[in-house]
C-alpha cells in the first residue's frame, strides 16, 4: 500500500501544467498584437525612386580625310617614274616632271581628286591634254590623250573617279600611254607619294619626299619613236636625231 500511495502522481501537477501552458499563450498572443499594432502604426517606406540610366550614345564618325588621291588608270602600274630621264633623242638629261602609266589606246582615264578643269586642249609636246585645280594649290595634268571625256573643258567640276579623257599617244609620244603630272602651286611633285593614298590632315602630305628629285639619269626605253623625231645614222652605226623646232 505504501509503495502504491507513493507511486501515484498528485492530481494538481496536471492542473499545474495547463495553467502555465495557458499563461505562455496568452503573454504570446498579447506580444504578437502589440508588435502587430506597432507595425501598423509604423509608416510606410517611402519608394525608392528609380533612376534611368541616360541613353549610349554612339560615338560620332571620325572626320572625312583631307585629302583623297586615286590611280587615274586604276589597275595599271607606273613604268616611267618620276625624276631625271634622258630619252635616245635627247643630248642631256632633264627632269620628268611627272609619272608614265602605260595602257592600251582608249582606256578611260579617271580624275585622281575632286577639282576644277582649268585647261583642256593640245600643244605639241603634251599632244591633247586636261589641267585639273584641286584644293590648297594642287593641280594634275594628263597628257598624250587620244580624245577628251564629253563636256570636259575649263569651268567644268570633276568628280574624283569621273572619266575626263582616254589613253591615246598624241604629242611627243612613244606609244599608248598617259603622262601624268601632280604639282603644288607650281611645284612639280612625284605623284608616286599620292595615288591611291588617303591623308587625314594637311600636315600628313608627304610633300618634302615628293619634291625630292635623285641625281641619278635614267636612260628611257622607248618602243617606237614619235614622228616628231628625224632619225640618221652617222658614221659607225650610232644614231643621230633631229626635233622639230615645232616641237620642242
Amino acid at each position: 500500500m505504501t509503495s502504491q500511495t507513493l507511486a501515484t502522481r498528485p492530481p494538481y501537477s496536471r492542473v499545474a501544467f495547463l495553467a502555465l501552458v495557458g499563461v505562455i499563450a496568452t503573454v504570446g498572443a498579447l506580444n504578437a498584437g502589440s508588435a502587430l499594432r506597432a507595425f501598423a502604426s509604423e509608416p510606410a517606406p517611402a519608394p525608392v525612386p528609380v533612376v534611368e540610366a541616360p541613353p549610349v550614345e554612339a560615338p560620332p564618325p571620325p572626320p572625312p580625310p583631307a585629302f583623297v588621291f586615286d590611280t587615274p588608270l586604276p589597275g595599271r602600274v607606273v613604268n616611267s617614274p618620276f625624276g631625271l630621264r634622258q630619252l635616245p633623242w635627247e643630248e642631256n638629261g632633264r627632269l620628268h616632271e611627272g609619272v608614265d602609266i602605260a595602257a592600251p589606246a582608249g582606256s578611260p582615264i579617271k580624275a585622281a581628286t575632286d577639282g576644277v578643269v582649268v585647261r583642256a586642249g593640245a600643244s605639241g609636246s603634251y599632244g591633247r591634254f586636261v589641267e585639273i585645280a584641286h584644293k590648297d594649290g594642287f593641280r594634275t595634268m594628263y597628257a598624250h590623250l587620244g580624245a577628251t571625256a564629253r563636256g570636259v573643258k575649263p569651268g567644268m567640276y570633276a568628280k574624283r573617279g569621273q572619266t575626263i579623257a582616254y589613253v591615246g599617244s598624241s604629242g611627243r609620244s612613244t606609244g599608248a600611254h598617259l603622262h601624268f603630272e601632280l604639282r603644288r602651286k607650281g611645284k612639280p611633285l612625284n605623284p608616286s607619294f599620292f595615288l591611291g593614298q588617303t591623308f587625314a590632315e594637311a600636315d600628313d602630305l608627304p610633300l618634302r619626299a615628293a619634291a625630292r628629285v635623285s641625281r641619278k639619269v635614267r636612260m628611257a626605253q622607248v618602243s617606237n619613236w614619235p614622228d616628231s623625231v628625224k632619225v640618221t645614222k652617222a658614221k659607225g652605226g650610232r644614231i643621230q636625231t633631229r626635233i622639230s623646232v615645232a616641237d620642242s
